[in-house]
């Protein structure tokens, strides 16, 4: 017996000193982060219906694009981010980075033909360049856990008009005008069956020249790792769970792997399929289930056990002398750099997304599960958050998406042990962006025809990179959509029609006292755009460009103007106008929020650290 204790003994010694050997310097480590593509394959196929889209003049190809209307009124763009991703991943290339993450929503929607057209784009760069693509699961992946008749009424369709196209008969009923309704299994979303396996080598199974791999479902640990044992433990029917022993099994693909000695990347499938009451123990019915939007907040009741595997794997990473890498697509802090009470006050508590921040409690139990930084997206905002605690410190990093304002990825390079250096790489020049125009002039002219009340501005059609496409797409969604959906009316009304020296006026009870501080503004000089030049509805619009893109907007806001916004802002946080004080204070929250540019993170006290250029 002891004999046998001393042979184990050695053996152990003998295994970790060999991983020692092995160890290889993460000084030069880079990974890049690209979460939100919402890749549409607008060059896709069909398996089952002969059906390409539509014939485009300017490029000779057909194109399986959707309407500029609906572009325009999503958070989302659907077709020029298919060129944006390309170009995000030619610049990765150019950088000679081998290491990309996806946070989730890799697909818009998780339809058959956009996950083949993103396996495709995927499987080429890995070939050519030897990228390694580590992926996990958003809400727009698997919409429902298991797969669900779908489809879309606003694809691109002849002479600009809409074309459906749904995955069964009578889901859709054309109205006079409307073009023949378009059958194809493949616009059916899928669950995570179909979707795995599709991309099964990006991460969610094990591969042989991996260091390691394991699921929260694993019974071995890194000391008896088998590449064999894990390849059979990894099977989807062992990755499930139940929230109680009254509902339905439902799958989780977190992971953790070592594709490099000493790193292991931490992938959380932070999907939250809350059964419906009616769902039994057996159903695989979708309907049955919640989508997955909201994210962590639904964790703590419904997906408990991935704390305890979080707990585990971060112990385990410290004990080991592993860099630790979390990800997921959900974020697991305050998104809006603390303005969040007051946007519930000012707006309503399911405006803005607030519905989709983490509670506190949440957030606290991450952190004391051990995350210190952690990359996540489902935003579309360029932020970072961070949140010390007696037990621990966490920084949270917001990852733009490619298909919408401000266009661009985060580049993590590991300096040294204990320090992240991160940059946000924007993608203003994507070639062939533009491909489409002539596509969108029909819809514009047909809409127009039409007298649509809601029509798109064409404007748009004048931009001259990706870049400025996106501003006017974030600028055609505060139009069409958020000032109709989240602003209360009065206020809405009272902004747009006040100046900025209207505002600064309502912040004093005394005409003299205005006269005073104006008197004081002009003798300093101050460097600010005239007061009567600009409107509280220039304001919104230029909230919702630093809502999205944190201080990387400033660029594109006149300077001078911005200034001024800061000044009334000061003095209206002093009026007796609550909503305005409210409005204020919110403006400058949001403004004044940590470096989301280009910043350390030294993961041992959670400091955030600028970078100046």
């Amino acid at each position: 017996m002891i004999l046998r204790k001393v042979i184990f003994v050695f053996f152990i010694i003998s295994f970790l000193g060999c991983k020692e050997e092995q160890k290889s310097s993460v000084k030069e480590l880079q990974v890049a982060f690209m979460s939100d593509v919402h890749l549409q394959d607008i060059y896709g196929s069909f398996k089952d219906n002969d059906y390409k889209g539509i014939l485009n003049p300017k490029t000779g190809k057909y194109t399986l694009a959707r309407t500029m209307q609906s572009q325009l009124q999503s958070t989302r763009l659907f077709n020029e981010n298919y060129f944006a991703f390309l170009a995000a991943l030619d610049d990765v290339v150019k950088r000679g980075v081998k290491l990309v993450v996806l946070p989730g929503d890799f697909s818009d929607d998780g339809q058959a033909f956009n996950i083949r057209g993103l396996r495709r784009i995927l499987n080429e760069y890995s070939q050519k360049y030897g990228i390694r693509f580590i992926l996990t699961t958003g809400n727009h992946d698997p919409v429902r856990p298991f797969r669900i008749a779908a489809g879309k009424t606003d694809f691109l369709g002849k002479n600009g008009h809409s074309q459906a196209i749904f995955s069964a008969k009578g889901m859709f009923l054309p109205k006079n005008d409307d073009l023949p309704v378009i059958i194809t299994q493949d616009i059916a979303k899928l669950g995570y069956v179909g979707i795995l396996d599709e991309l099964k080598d990006f991460g969610f199974f094990p591969k042989p020249n991996d260091r390691y791999w394991e699921s929260p479902f694993s019974s071995y640990n890194y000391v008896n790792y088998d590449f064999k044992e894990a390849e059979k433990q990894a099977v989807f029917e062992n990755r499930k769970y139940r929230s109680n022993e009254n509902e339905p099994e439902i799958p989780d693909v977190s992971y953790l792997v070592e594709p490099i000695d000493d790193v292991w990347f931490l992938a959380i499938d932070a999907n939250v399929y809350v059964p419906k009451p009616e769902a039994n123990t057996g159903t695989e019915d979708p309907k049955l289930f919640s989508s997955a939007s909201i994210g962590y907040n639904n964790m703590l009741l419904h997906k408990s056990h991935l704390l305890d595997w979080i707990k585990s794997v971060t112990t385990r990473a410290e004990e080991l002398g592993k860099t630790l890498i979390v990800f997921s697509h959900y974020p697991m802090l305050d998104f809006y750099d603390g303005a969040g009470p007051d946007i519930e006050t000012l707006f309503g508590t399911n405006k803005m997304q607030m519905h989709r921040m983490p509670n506190d409690a949440v957030s606290r139990m991450l952190i004391e599960a051990g995350v210190k930084v952690h990359f996540g997206g489902h935003m579309h905002m360029n932020d970072t958050g961070s949140r010390h605690m007696q037990s621990g410190s966490m920084v949270n990093v917001q990852i733009p998406s490619l298909a919408a304002y401000i266009p661009g990825y985060k580049l993590l390079t590991v300096e040294e042990k204990g320090v992240f250096d991160i940059e946000t790489i924007v993608i203003d020049s994507v070639p062939e962006f533009d491909n489409l125009f002539s596509l969108y002039e029909k819809e514009h002219a047909y809409l127009k025809e039409k007298k649509d009340k809601d029509i798109w501005n064409d404007e748009v059609l004048e931009a001259k990179n990706y870049k400025e496409f996106t501003t006017w797409h974030l600028n055609e969604l505060v139009r069409l959509r958020f000032l109709k959906e989240d602003w209360p009316e009065d206020l809405k009304f009272f902004l747009i029609r006040s100046s900025g020296e209207d505002l600064l006026r309502l912040a004093f009870d005394q005409e003299e006292e205005y006269n005073a501080f104006y008197k004081r503004l002009q003798e300093k000089n101050t460097e600010i755009a005239p007061l009567d030049s600009w409107t509280g509805l220039h304001m919104i619009h230029d909230f919702y460009k630093i809502r999205n893109a944190d201080e990387l907007a400033f660029a594109d806001i006149d300077g001078r103007r911005l200034r001024g916004y800061k000044i009334v802002c000061e003095q209206l946080k002093k009026s007796d106008y609550r909503n305005l004080r409210l409005w204020a204070d919110i403006f400058m929250k949001v403004y004044n929020g940590e470096p989301s540019d280009h910043f350390k993170i030294y993961l041992e006290s959670g400091n955030v650290e600028s970078i100046v250029p």
